[in-house]
């Protein structure tokens, strides 16, 4: 189980999430519509990235953390866990 950090920001329309640890992000027309399409984009990162051998961490660069750069818009700051199944085949 891999646990990450998330940000909803409000956008001009609707909302946006991205998770700093994976630099992975989302839209959505509310904020809990945002944070589902976040845990899914988040999982399908971490999947792909084990199936190709690829290093899954790609944290935001402290430049680009919304935390610095737009706090303003930040609606929340939350906590989520990703739980991946991993298939070994030979």
């Amino acid at each position: 189980m891999f646990s990450f950090t998330g940000v909803t920001l409000k956008e001009d329309q609707g909302f946006s999430t991205l998770c700093l640890e994976l630099d992975v992000a989302s839209v959505g027309e509310t904020p809990e519509e945002a944070k589902e399409m976040l845990l899914e984009a988040a999982t399908l990162h971490i999947e792909g990235a084990i199936e190709d051998g690829l290093p899954y961490l790609r944290p935001v660069p402290t430049d680009d953390d919304p935390r610095q750069t737009m706090a303003e818009q930040i609606v929340e700051i939350f906590r989520f866990k990703v739980d991946v199944a991993v298939h070994a085949y030979a």
